[in-house]
């Protein structure tokens, strides 16, 4: 009798009856880290066999389906992790973190477990339904690639100059395909085909047109770009021990967790003075001069960065993991929570304004104006 077929955009639900076996194997080797090794090996096989049978290898036409699939796994693993760390199960990887990777049981460490078994997980689930369904995913792609990208540099920056360089051990290199496939992958990424909007040439004109005291939300919205700017420079320069009596006051009073010494928050501040700056004021120049066509895909991939980052350092400074010390203090937690949500909301804004409506940003149609003389 043959099995009805199951269709592509259920076969993620399919992870969960490998992992869910995997793991129960897992409780009765956790004494050794080798056998944790290996049943992971064994089941993340396991659940690609599944989906290339349930799917006939049609799927694997995309390479990026078979990243998806290896990184699903890996985001229940991290959330496992987070999940033990924090004490709701227990007896499934300690042995591993604690001999193999100690700067996981950080208060960051947990975070970016959090924000791999729940958001990228996410993420990866929809790219493969998509994937399965024949649909566009680059959108997604594109968040999935800033997301991750910023998780992994700030992490592995912050192993090797912080508190825990001293501690790395071999299972260090299991990160180094976290740094080179999502280069391939956005790579892939970008040449995949945009969605065009149906605009006629003179809906873009006339958008194009309008300055920027005629685009009211768009004048609100340099106005955030610029205050976020201001605040990336000024918790840059704190990490960089300006002396200016606001800066002690601030890292002392306001967000004592950027001195902590496992490193992560210094480098986190660094990584926005240098990167997400710039990208800032590149955002406002998008936003008063038309034509910037770079700029829609580029707010996504800073919208995944900083929303992660953001997760990641909000969360680790109320963490109980994080010394007392290098806590935020109750009397600051409103103004230190609305500052940072605020701040993490700014590039989701742009992002959002770029895909609602793209016309400010497509490329000026040149030949209207001499089809319109010829008439």
């Amino acid at each position: 009798m043959q099995l009805p077929a199951v269709p592509g955009a259920l076969a993620p639900s399919l992870l969960a009856i490998p992992v869910a076996f995997g793991i129960n194997g897992v409780t009765t080797l956790a004494d050794s880290p080798l056998a944790l090794v290996l049943t992971g090996v064994l089941v993340l096989a396991g659940v690609v066999s599944i989906i290339f049978f349930v799917s006939g290898g049609s799927h694997f036409q995309d390479p990026l389906f078979c990243v998806f699939v290896v990184f699903s796994f890996t985001s229940v693993v991290d959330l496992i992790i987070a999940l033990e760390e924090d004490g709701y199960i227990s007896g499934f990887v300690e042995v591993y973190v604690q001999e193999g990777e100690p700067y996981l049981r950080t208060a960051h460490g947990i975070m970016i477990c959090y924000w791999d078994g729940l958001v990228h997980y996410g993420l990866y689930l929809a790219m493969i339904a998509a994937i399965g369904q024949r649909k566009s995913y680059r959108n997604l792609g594109l968040f999935w690639l800033g997301s991750l990208t910023m998780s992994i540099v700030v992490f592995q920056l912050g192993n090797l100059i912080g508190k825990y360089s001293s501690d790395l051990s071999p299972a260090f290199l299991l990160h180094l395909p976290y740094l080179l496939i999502p280069a391939w992958a956005g790579g892939r990424l970008f040449q995949q085909p945009k969605a065009l909007p149906c605009l006629s040439p003179e809906k873009v004109t006339e958008e194009q047109r309008k300055r920027l005291y005629q685009r009211p939300q768009d004048a609100g919205l340099v106005l955030v770009l610029l205050l976020a700017a201001a605040f990336t420079f000024f918790r840059g320069m704190v990490v960089l021990d300006c002396p200016a009596d606001s800066c002690f006051e601030y890292i002392y009073q306001h967000e004592p967790y950027l001195r902590d010494p496992v490193a992560y928050p210094k480098v986190q501040m660094l990584i926005y003075t240098f990167y997400v700056l710039p990208f800032f004021c590149l955002g406002v120049y998008g936003l008063v001069l038309p034509g910037c066509s770079w700029l829609p895909d580029w707010s996504l991939v800073f919208a995944g960065a900083v929303a992660q980052a953001q997760f990641s350092h909000l969360g680790s400074s109320l963490h109980a993991r994080t010394p007392f010390p290098y806590q935020t203090p109750e009397d600051v937690w409103w103004s230190f929570l609305g500052t940072n949500v605020l701040y993490a909301l700014a590039p989701q804004l742009l992002a959002y304004r770029c895909l609602r409506c793209p016309a400010f940003f497509l490329p000026a149609p040149a030949t209207l104006h001499g089809g319109k003389k010829h008439q």
